[in-house]
């Protein structure tokens, strides 16, 4: 890749941790649960804050989050939400740390129902990405009809803290969609 050519969405900035995430994860196809499950914790805990602010938080709710192992979060315990509410490493919100143990039961319970919670998210989509053509960052909407649907759907199944706009974060962030803009270089 020519260095000198490289085009960026504008939304990561120049900071070296957003850059690497815009560059490296963001809009790239995922198919593992656990990481799944990573980003739709970390993308609830962000509502209200700058995805940045979560990023810099990453490593820590990993250490918090036993490595967003689902099986151990799903059995985390009132002491556990005591603990991660003293944890000055992750966003200190009850609300959001109760909905990620919940999530984590939720989850599992579609990794029953679907054999994996992939193969849930993405038969939303058919099995393959849908590829955006934006050319202005203002054109990117923060929520869609998709995200609306499988908001509705993950509320219905008991999930929390999930709203369209989060859900449609986690569309693009795990390449569900693909909404990097037509000039960008990692598109």
């Amino acid at each position: 890749m020519n260095l000198e050519k490289i085009s960026r969405c504008p939304w990561c900035g120049t900071d070296p941790l957003y850059v690497s995430y815009h560059d490296k994860e963001w809009g790239k196809p995922v198919h593992d649960d656990t990481k799944h499950f990573e980003c739709l914790t970390l993308e609830s805990a962000q509502a209200g804050l700058s995805w940045i602010t979560i990023l810099r938080k990453r490593e820590n709710y990993r250490l918090a989050y036993a490595n967003f192992e689902i099986q151990r979060v799903a059995s985390f315990t009132d002491e556990d939400v005591e603990r991660l509410l003293s944890d000055n490493g992750i966003v200190r919100n009850r609300r959001k740390i109760e909905a990620s143990i919940n999530n984590a039961k939720q989850f599992i319970k579609i990794q029953e129902e679907f054999g994996s919670f992939d193969s849930y998210i993405w038969s939303f989509v058919d099995h393959e990405p849908i590829i955006n053509a934006w050319d202005r960052l203002e054109d990117v909407p923060a929520m869609t009809e998709l995200s609306e649907q499988l908001s509705k759907d993950l509320k219905r199944r008991g999930f929390k803290f999930l709203g369209p706009t989060t859900v449609y974060a986690h569309l693009q962030a795990t390449g569900l969609v693909n909404d990097h803009l037509t000039f960008c270089t990692f598109r």
